[in-house]
């Protein structure tokens, strides 16, 4: 049984305690204090910092973030739903990397890599067999009345004849229209597809989103040639020097528009490309024309992103917005650039499920950050052989709450 003296001594601990929680104060340093370390007071409180004199690095790190870090460019995706109609999967054949969606005469368009057959990889007769479920493909275009069922139009753009420098395969397709004309960029590989290969980026264009489209006679970008591979075997990963980020491959292409000029944002492989501690060592590039047609120059800067994957970039509030996921230590953040060049991470988000992101580029992208990839396409891989297209939606996340609170 509790004494009465027990019970008096409980009572006097309890209301010290919070007699002094109910005094304590939060530590305030003086001015010249937080004046050498370039921070103020309310970075210190907002980080929850202990204390300034004995800071972590990470704690460091933290202080450098800009001050009102916001949540406008906050953003989770959902998982991915599959389509109706001609694009729901189908068992022995591979659409995959959606263009983006586009809005013409009352129905959505969109543009994809077509393939049929499995994969039989390098290991067998390259000159015969699929090495790659985009290998051997056209690019494929379909429609819609609600972006949910499509109806497989037909061939849009078809590999080129023996000796072309796309006669092996035409993939990874992207859409831009400008001044009632049509363009499609696409990537492009020459027979026969061996892992020395250098893809390049081809351009077709057409007046009417339905076609017929004309191709380009030649390449509109292509690797940097200033690696060296060593050997004559077939080893990707042997060389004698690795040369520029986009030496081996110019990849998913997508011109935007932008600054009175059209920018043609790619994804680089380098020769000899590693595994860093933020996953296959992919970049971004950027190469700048007057013209639609080009020719475009690569621009100094490059590369403009250490990170990423498939190219996904729209126009936002004056610069350009870059969805950068799947490779690099800057993987899963989103950016933006005022000049289309020199990208700031604006927001770090969970892991996104879309992958070879097509955007829905018939909303208004000024009205958020973030609104163009509220719905979309994506691709999702079946099994190694077959690919299907699905959608995707994401909504901002600007708080986080426990159930039924």
């Amino acid at each position: 049984m509790i004494t009465r003296a027990k019970t008096i001594l409980y009572s006097f601990l309890f209301f010290a305690i919070l007699s002094y929680h109910s005094s304590a104060q939060v530590t305030t340093y003086d001015q010249k204090k937080l004046d050498s370390l370039g921070v103020t007071q309310a970075q210190i409180d907002h980080l929850g910092i202990t204390d300034i004199n004995h800071l972590s690095a990470a704690s460091k790190r933290a202080l450098k973030w800009p001050v009102d870090l916001g949540n406008e460019w906050f953003i989770q995706f959902s998982n991915l739903k599959p389509l109706k109609g001609d694009l729901a999967y189908e068992e022995g054949v591979v659409r995959r990397d959606p263009s983006a969606v586009i809005k013409e005469n009352g129905k959505y368009y969109v543009w994809y890599s077509k393939s049929t057959g499995p994969t039989q990889g390098f290991g067998g007769d390259v000159e015969n067999d699929k090495v790659f479920p985009w290998d051997r493909c056209d690019i494929w275009y379909a429609t819609s009345a609600d972006g949910e069922t499509w109806k497989e139009e037909g061939l849009a753009v078809p590999r080129g004849k023996a000796g072309a420098y796309d006669d092996r395969s035409v993939f990874t397709v992207e859409i831009m229209k400008h001044e009632d004309q049509y363009y499609l960029s696409y990537q492009t590989v020459k027979s026969p597809y061996t892992v020395r290969v250098k893809n390049q980026i081809g351009l077709a264009w057409s007046n009417s989103p339905n076609g017929p489209w004309t191709k380009s006679k030649e390449p509109i970008l292509s690797p940097a040639d200033n690696g060296i591979w060593k050997g004559e075997e077939q080893d990707r990963f042997a060389v004698e020097r690795k040369g520029d980020f986009d030496s081996h491959k110019v990849h998913d292409p997508c011109i935007i528009p932008f600054d009175g000029k059209f920018y043609l944002y790619y994804k680089g492989e380098q020769m000899g490309e590693e595994i860093t501690f933020g996953g296959r060592q992919i970049r971004h590039g950027l190469a700048i024309a007057d013209k639609p047609e080009g020719p475009y120059i690569k621009s100094p800067y490059n590369p403009i992103s250490n990170s990423g994957h498939e190219i996904c970039v729209w126009p936002y509030n004056g610069g350009v917005a870059a969805l950068i996921t799947t490779d690099g230590p800057e993987k899963n953040t989103i950016q933006w650039a005022p000049d289309g060049i020199n990208f700031e991470i604006m927001s770090v988000i969970p892991g996104v499920s879309a992958h070879a992101i097509g955007l829905n580029r018939t909303i208004d992208n000024e009205k958020e950050p973030t609104e163009i990839l509220r719905w979309g396409l994506s691709h999702v891989y079946n099994s190694w052989d077959y690919q299907s297209i699905m959608s995707f939606t994401s909504e901002r996340k600007t708080q986080h709450r426990a159930k039924g609170e």
